[in-house]
């Protein structure tokens, strides 16, 4: 739960997803999550840290989705409602696709096709080249998790919106015997299968509770998480339930402590982080619990990268970036960040690239866990000094005289707070550069050094 929210608990009780590019058969293809073991890992390269801005394109809404780089362009969405294509030569918009709700899905390309989803609550596949529609699949509808009296905020009779629940599901494809198929999951609570050159339905599933988790593909199983508090292993092809697996709830509020982490595939094992305060290991196969690690109440909501037998997760509230053993979940070590974590790393030869909720992007070095760079948007240069707290986020600090039970109280702080640029996107790295998104409207591309 977010600082405020654990504020408020004690307060009211005592008196609280990289995209990657692949290749299939010599055809290109990118989507946030990868099909197979290695997501958020790209190519190894000698780069460590970060060198001069290339070039930086605003839009004109925040910026959550993250950015898929493929055959010379950047695709990424906008609150503002419009998927970008980006020359990644000039940083100049090759073509813009209007819908009607935020785009903060992050985008799947195949062959010449981008798919994302939209708030208007339908997923679009459109021409990569041209950003012609090509088709377009109406879900029951996308929204915000809520619910009246968030976590014991006043007024209690209001319905009040998540300002935590950033991202819709992302798609992910699966290429097999030359059938393509979409996966995604909605906030209707279905997770869908769909004919990626028609759009056509094939099957869907549904959860008891929204799905803004992206699905992870692995060994013929699509593995997702829900509002609902479960995640859930379907075989692939026919939507058939395989198994489910319940995290905790919490002892005093239940409201919104779901699965919003994207799970990880790897050696057989899946990974997720939860906003009951814990990080898992599953058994691919079973759903058999192997090992789970406590967070001290921080919300896990970043998708796990994995390399070398090692996996490396992020906290919100904790501010921490952990080195784990896949096999165990023993801690390597950990490295604090200045805010929340909500960028999933990308990784590329020894150094792993996220960013923070205060604007600020670092490279670390993974044998060491050290800092080896950071880059801060424009927000975080401009407004670091006036927002932060010996340069740490910190919601009290911003709360001053204000009521501290109030949700409009929350509202106005986290205002405050956008104006660092955070970081909420999952940067993507291509020859050399690294692309993300910020909730100042901009994707940078910066190049490494």
């Amino acid at each position: 739960m977010s600082n405020l929210s654990k504020y408020l608990f004690f307060y009211i009780f005592l008196g609280a997803t990289g995209a990657s590019a692949q290749t299939s058969g010599g055809t290109q293809y990118a989507m946030f999550q990868t099909s197979g073991t290695h997501c958020g890992v790209y190519a190894a390269s000698k780069y460590t840290s970060f060198g001069s801005v290339k070039w930086k394109f605003k839009s004109n809404g925040k910026i959550y989705s993250s950015p898929a780089v493929i055959n010379g362009v950047a695709y990424v969405g906008s609150e503002d409602g419009y998927l970008y294509a980006i020359d990644i030569k000039t940083g100049k918009s090759a073509w813009k696709f209007k819908t009607d709700g935020a785009v903060d899905s992050s985008p799947a390309a195949y062959e010449n096709v981008i798919y994302f989803g939209s708030f208007d609550g339908y997923v679009y596949a459109v021409n990569a080249l041209s950003g012609k529609l090509i088709w377009k699949f109406k879900t029951g509808g996308e929204k915000l998790i809520g619910h009246k009296g968030l976590w014991g905020m006043t007024p209690k009779d209001m319905y009040m919106e998540d300002q935590y629940d950033f991202y819709l599901s992302s798609p992910v494809l699966n290429l097999n015997d030359h059938d393509l198929t979409l996966y995604f999951g909605s906030s209707d609570g279905n997770l869908y299968a769909l004919d990626a050159y028609t759009g056509k339905k094939k099957w869907a599933f549904r959860a008891n509770g929204s799905i803004h988790t992206s699905p992870a593909l692995y060994n013929g199983t699509i593995y997702f998480g829900s509002w609902d508090t479960y995640l859930y292993a379907l075989d692939a092809g026919s939507g058939q339930l395989k198994w489910k697996f319940k995290t905790l709830d919490q002892p005093v509020y239940h409201q919104l402590e779901g699965i919003q982490a994207s799970p990880t595939c790897y050696n057989g094992a899946i990974y997720f982080g939860c906003r009951d305060g814990h990080f898992y290991s599953l058994n691919a196969n079973t759903g058999k619990l192997l090992w789970t690690i406590g967070m001290n109440g921080s919300w896990v909501l970043t998708t796990a990268a994995t390399r070398d037998g090692m996996i490396y997760i992020s906290t919100s509230d904790t501010y921490l970036f952990m080195a784990l053993n896949a096999k165990t979940g023993a801690e390597k070590y950990r490295f604090k960040a200045n805010g929340y974590i909500y960028s999933s790393p990308a990784i590329s030869g020894n150094t792993a690239y996220f960013g923070d909720f205060t604007g600020k992007l670092f490279a670390l070095n993974l044998t060491t866990g050290k800092s080896s760079g950071t880059f801060a948007t424009s927000g975080r240069i401009e407004n670091a000094k006036k927002f932060l707290n010996k340069d740490q986020l910190d919601f009290i600090y911003l709360i001053k005289s204000k009521d501290t039970a109030a949700y409009a109280t929350s509202v106005a702080v986290m205002s405050l707070l956008y104006k660092l640029g955070p970081i909420v996107s999952s940067p993507a790295i291509s020859n050399g550069v690294i692309y993300f998104g910020s909730a100042d409207g901009c994707l940078y591309a910066l190049n490494l050094k």
